[in-house]
């Protein structure tokens, strides 16, 4: 007799998701996850009540970085086997049968899925957007998340590179142009603070180049231009950030030694 699938965790950090919340706990629903975690890090808008009323268990954590709080989710979820996922994710149906079907014949110690993100109602494919590879489906025992302050991953202790699976995973990531911009303010100051403790410089090449290159490697040699305007602003954006990131590092440079 073939052994039981494995009991699957869901975990979703969240700060404010009253809005992304609900559209990616509706697709739970027939994925058949023993266990939904909602780990929240002090919500003033009704995320919780959100999660409770869904049926989630929610815990609070006071915001620890990206790759702490995954960390922290992911150790109190009440089954090794995990789905992580960003409140502003949503499963498909594909998905989840792939899922179910990956857990009923679980072979390796991760598994990462490609990640379509809609960029103000448009489906980016291009730009080097798509595939976005995000390594999800986890054996918890078998590794951790790592990384920075703003570039988080998955990794398997052994170093092996994780399974794929051929499902979309739905990313609703910038209703807004707007939306965009703030986080791109957000993250260059972010960026820009971790280079500066590094001791890092920007020089003029990184001001005047560096952009160009950015517009020119998304829009055209990745054919970010086929997404229409989406594509186009997600170039010009994503270029204007590369000099934000360094202009905000040059202006607030490391303080010189004392003569």
């Amino acid at each position: 007799m073939p052994a039981a699938p494995p009991l699957l965790s869901v975990v979703i950090i969240t700060f404010n998701e009253a809005q992304n919340l609900p559209r990616c706990l509706r697709a739970l629903a027939g994925l058949g996850a023993a266990d939904v975690l909602v780990l929240d890090s002090g919500s003033t808008d009704d995320t919780r009540e959100i999660a409770v009323a869904a049926g989630a268990r929610v815990e609070v954590q006071p915001f620890l970085g990206y790759v702490a709080q995954k960390n922290r989710a992911t150790a109190l979820a009440r089954h090794d086997h995990i789905l992580q996922l960003d409140a502003d994710e949503e499963l498909t149906e594909a998905l989840r049968a792939e899922i179910r079907a990956t857990l009923a014949a679980w072979q390796h110690p991760a598994y990462a899925l490609p990640r379509l993100t809609n960029y103000g109602g448009t489906w980016v494919r291009h730009g080097g957007w798509y595939p976005d590879w995000q390594t999800r489906l986890y054996d918890r025992r078998l590794g951790a998340w790592h990384g920075e302050l703003l570039h988080e991953r998955y990794a398997n202790h052994d170093g092996a590179a994780p399974a794929r699976l051929r499902a979309d995973l739905r990313h609703y990531s910038y209703p807004t142009i707007s939306d965009h911009w703030r986080q791109l303010d957000r993250f260059t100051t972010l960026r820009a603070g971790q280079l500066r403790q590094q001791g890092k410089q920007a020089t003029w090449a990184h001001l005047l180049l560096k952009p160009w290159w950015k517009l020119l490697h998304g829009y055209v040699l990745r054919g970010g231009f086929r997404d229409g305007f989406a594509g186009l602003s997600i170039a010009v954006l994503s270029s204007v950030g590369v000099f934000l990131k360094y202009a905000k590092l040059r202006a607030t440079p490391t303080p010189a030694a004392r003569p």
